[in-house]
């Protein structure tokens, strides 16, 4: 597990993280009344990394 997934698997809401490091993605299952896409690319920015965007797609 990545640096990355174990920060985010540890959000209230998040119920799976994938990172796709080769196609510089992450793809992540979250219960948006509990966190959103900001919230995430937020700790993910906190771990030093930068996000371009968040883009959310419902399932």
């Amino acid at each position: 597990m990545t640096k990355i997934e174990g920060a985010l698997n540890h959000q209230t809401g998040v119920q799976n993280v994938k990172v796709l490091f080769n196609a510089s993605k992450i793809k992540a299952e979250f219960d948006d009344s509990q966190t959103s896409a900001d919230d995430l690319a937020n700790v993910v920015t906190d771990l030093g990394y930068e996000v371009k965007s968040s883009k959310v797609k419902a399932l």
